[in-house]
């Protein structure tokens, strides 16, 4: 199968990622689907957030069957070119016939372009664990979380919400801090999965990220002090070494277990082969 990943970061964003010693974004999103798909995807990755001649030539938008789009350090209110080309992107995608698949920025850049609205969350920053996000009846009925425990954790990074829904969307989870978890709409040809925490990550990337960002979670409340910041960035970083730290962290077990934890990423792949 022919996937198109769209990354949603600027260059200087994923340029402090790679300073760290960790993976960008996208390719996260890289090793996750090979590895969910036996390394038999055919996987190019394209940067509209940096470049305005992003296509790659010869690279066909028919030709791809899958595209997914990762999350970012933009806010969609923002406005300028980085983020108004990947918002003309994704309305030029939904002309064709193909599923897509969105986390965090990539569901609001698919909900901004097929006529939906993003604001800052009220609630402030949902950040490193979303708790206890609850599948609703019509998720429970959409292949997207085939075999995915009814009320699950999943890691995050986000201030920013779904406020107006593009016409037509289904919803399909919610938690405390976001009423939109996740949603599935059809515009134009295309048939959109998007959740707006990241299915892609794993515990020792997002402690990676966790350090570069700790000053913001302590000033927005996210861990209150340090020593509660470093007994997670702790657990996360060597889930193995501090095993005995899973439960005083209340840790769910669908946050750890990847099989579970990658579900969503797992049931578009086998959707997207079933529609080839």
């Amino acid at each position: 199968m022919k996937i198109l990943i769209v990354d949603g970061n600027e260059k200087n964003t994923s340029d402090k990622y790679i300073k760290l010693g960790m993976s960008t974004q996208f390719q996260v999103y890289e090793e996750i689907l090979q590895n969910l798909f036996n390394k038999n995807l055919n996987i190019t990755t394209i940067h509209p957030a940096c470049l305005s001649n992003y296509l790659p030539k010869g690279l066909a938008l028919s030709d791809v069957d899958g595209f997914v789009w990762t999350g970012s350090a933009l806010n969609i209110y923002d406005s300028g070119p980085s983020i108004e080309r990947q918002i003309e992107l994704a309305k030029h995608i939904f002309q064709y016939k193909n599923k897509i698949f969105g986390s965090c920025w990539g569901l609001q850049v698919l909900a901004t372009a097929a006529g939906g609205k993003i604001r800052k969350n009220p609630k402030g920053l949902e950040a490193v664990i979303a708790k206890d996000i609850i599948i609703n009846k019509s998720g429970l009925n959409h292949p997207m979380y085939e075999s995915k425990p009814a009320k699950f954790d999943a890691f995050c990074w986000h201030y920013d919400e779904v406020e107006l829904l593009p016409p037509n969307t289904d919803v399909h989870a919610s938690n405390h801090v976001s009423n939109v978890q996740s949603f599935s709409f059809s515009k134009g040809n295309s048939e959109i999965w998007a959740v707006q925490y990241h299915p892609e990550f794993n515990p020792k990337w997002i402690s990676g990220l966790m350090n570069q960002r700790k000053s913001n979670l302590l000033e927005e409340g996210i861990y209150k002090d340090v020593n509660e910041f470093n007994c997670m960035f702790s657990y996360l970083s060597d889930i193995e070494k501090f095993a005995n730290l899973g439960e005083e962290l209340n840790i769910s077990k669908t946050l750890i277990n990847q099989k579970v934890h990658t579900l969503e990423l797992f049931n578009w792949l086998k959707y997207l082969k079933k529609s080839i």
